[in-house]
């Protein structure tokens, strides 16, 4: 499998962590958002994903895979072991709410095109536009962290696709200055998941186009 992926992209991130729990082998293709005005809007880009957005999953079938939720549901479907969704109805609907909140409400309202076109196009001064992350990420992680079960993890003893898109969440509110000092737990979820090997090599610092 082929993974366009770039080192930042909390969505990629989203996926490398799911491939990396699944123990499935792929190959890391870089797209970077923002040199030469972003390689995602170049053809050959836009030929994989039309939607010119990563990550994008290249299956030996050549068949292509988009958005990262769609994606992981896909590899715990046809990589049963180790499940990221409870058997449960009502625990797998509380991993969904979580999962959710993040990919849904906080991440599409800080994702890079959103952020350009508040400066590029509204022309509001970065002061305003770390001001409108700072808001939408603590909303988001207050909802979540009133919703966290006992630990170690997010929906409680197992990971599971709450935690998958958690941690790459609380890696761009560090990178973006987000105080952290009212969501312990959320914290603390970020550490244990951290301490799994599948997390530790899908960080961004990790990937072979990290700067």
């Amino acid at each position: 499998m082929k993974l366009y992926s770039y080192f930042r992209s909390s969505a990629a991130y989203r996926v490398r962590i799911a491939l990396n729990l699944k123990g499935l082998p792929y190959e890391i293709v870089p797209i970077h958002l923002t040199k030469d005005g972003g390689h995602q809007r170049q053809p050959a880009f836009k030929a994989v994903n039309p939607q010119m957005r990563v990550p994008a999953l290249e299956l030996s079938s050549g068949e292509v895979l988009t958005q990262s939720l769609a994606i992981i549901e896909y590899l715990d479907d046809i990589q049963p072991e180790r499940p990221l969704l409870p058997a449960d109805a009502l625990e797998r609907a509380k991993v969904r709410a979580i999962a959710q909140i993040v990919a849904c409400d906080i991440h599409p309202l800080n994702n890079l095109l959103p952020l350009q076109y508040l400066k590029r196009t509204l022309k509001h001064e970065q002061p305003d536009i770390d001001a409108w992350y700072h808001h939408w990420v603590t909303d988001g992680f207050t909802a979540i962290e009133a919703m966290i079960a006992p630990g170690p993890y997010a929906c409680g003893a197992q990971v599971t696709l709450a935690d998958i898109c958690l941690v790459p969440q609380v890696y761009n509110a560090r990178r973006l200055k987000v105080p952290l000092d009212s969501f312990p737990k959320i914290v603390a979820v970020e550490a244990a998941c951290l301490k799994l090997a599948a997390f530790d090599k899908a960080r961004p610092e990790r990937q072979p186009d990290a700067e």
